[in-house]
């Protein structure tokens, strides 16, 4: 039966079902451990076989996409065009988060009483992130420079988190490859783009559970984020609602407006097709909040529903996931001025300008994990002289924001890419498949 209902179909039913299932739980508080123990870990298993092949996947596709591109000319113009594009629309967002926050002043509207409840709720887990930032502001200036060239690159590999290392030995591999004997060359190449086609194959093995893997993610989420005090955690939630709707609302505004127009001014391709070819990734990453471990998935559909050619999907992709963080950057704009707004700060033009600058900057450093814009909000709050700890009084709702932020940062990556390959003469004039190429039927 499930074999004739399409994947992306088959992804919202397990989202439905688990949300269902996870507040039939909170509400009755029938065996909430039993979720936990032993629905949770199918959810994990699922993330966990995604991101196994997320390294191999980018190493591989990288290195044969640019030795295919024939010469480094074209690799400088195709990254160039990459780098700016997310630049752009980095700024952009930071941006539009910025006027959005200060329009509609949700933190103005904070109950001192809801605020206080919050500060000492987490105050552990913002003392957590507070000192996994503090880490990593007691870095130099240059340290991310130095960290995108790896010691040891079997040690970056086996880190989801060093993927920028990976994707910067891959195409220094791929560089080197342009510059030998093309007899030699194809030999190695040879090997990296069959690694690259058994890879796919594997995704497709890995989504045959992606519904089921779904479910057990949004049912053990909402166990998690309800904990022993179901009401208590629907009061604070709703308490931060304003906050949670200008954060979506943003969001929203940087799919539906900034990208349909980037899509609209350089390609052919309608925004409402795109949408819908992009479906599977786009659930997965909003399931999973990890634009890393949705890479494998988003790339299938780039190249084989959109047309991208492989030689620009395996280029701007990785590299996508790996700096472009249009959603988490608006985020940590109106999450920085909305907490200075609830502690009765007002910020200058000056340190809103700093939020555009250090935010852009962080959405680099961002690993494409669930959690991780925590951690480079405190130093956005930190550069603006605002206490990181105020970071407590968005984590309550920060899991979920978390999942529509995963979504925008994986459009943003696809539009990017179906963009260039435009402007580069490789994308056909419209959709190249109508039929999901992941369905297990196929």
């Amino acid at each position: 039966m499930l074999k004739k209902i399409p994947l992306h179909t088959q992804i919202i039913i397990g989202l439905i079902l688990g949300l269902i299932f996870g507040l039939v739980i909170i509400k009755t508080s029938i065996a909430p451990d039993f979720t936990i123990d032993y629905i949770k870990p199918v959810g994990t298993i699922f993330i966990n076989a995604l991101k196994m092949i997320a390294v191999p996947l980018v190493l591989a596709s990288l290195i044969v996409g640019v030795s295919n591109l024939g010469d480094v000319s074209k690799l400088s113009r195709i990254g160039g065009k990459t780098i700016l594009a997310y630049l752009i629309t980095t700024i952009i967002a930071v941006t539009l988060g910025l006027v959005l926050v200060n329009v509609f002043e949700p933190g103005k509207n904070l109950p001192s009483d809801t605020r206080d409840n919050l500060m000492s709720l987490y105050d552990d887990a913002a003392g957590s992130k507070s000192d996994a930032a503090a880490d990593l502001k007691e870095q130099g200036p240059l340290q991310p420079l130095v960290d995108i060239v790896p010691e040891n690159i079997i040690q970056a590999a086996a880190d989801n988190g060093s993927m920028l290392q990976v994707v910067f030995f891959a195409i220094i591999m791929g560089i080197a490859l342009l510059q030998i004997p093309k007899k030699k060359a194809d030999v190695v190449t040879s090997f990296f783009d069959a690694l690259n086609d058994v890879i796919i194959k594997i995704v497709g093995y890995i989504m045959l559970i992606a519904p089921y893997g779904v479910f057990a993610l949004m049912a053990s989420l909402i166990v998690e984020i309800a904990g022993e005090n179901p009401d208590s955690a629907v009061e604070l939630l709703l308490a931060l609602l304003k906050y949670s709707l200008v954060v979506v609302g943003g969001l929203a505004a940087i799919i539906f407006i900034v990208y349909a127009l980037m899509l609209k001014a350089f390609t052919k391709i309608s925004f409402v097709d795109f949408l819908k070819a992009m479906r599977p990734a786009l659930l997965l990453g909003f399931s999973t909040s990890s634009s890393s471990a949705t890479l494998p998935v988003t790339m299938k559909q780039v190249e084989e529903e959109i047309g991208v050619s492989e030689e620009v999907s395996s280029f701007v992709l990785p590299l996508g996931a790996t700096i472009n963080m249009n959603g988490t950057s608006l985020y940590q704009a109106v999450a920085a001025v909305f907490i200075a707004q609830a502690l009765g700060m007002d910020l200058t033009i000056a340190q809103q300008l700093t939020i555009v600058l250090t935010a852009t900057l962080a959405a680099v450093g961002s690993a494409g994990v669930p959690g991780a814009g925590l951690i480079m909000l405190i130093i956005v709050l930190e550069a603006i002289g605002v206490p990181g700890a105020g970071i407590a009084l968005i984590i309550a709702p920060d899991r979920i924001l978390d999942m529509f932020r995963t979504v925008v940062n994986l459009t943003g990556d696809a539009v990017v890419c179906t963009v260039v390959a435009s402007t580069e003469g490789e994308l056909p004039s419209g959709l190249i498949r109508k039929s999901n190429p992941l369905t297990p039927n196929d």
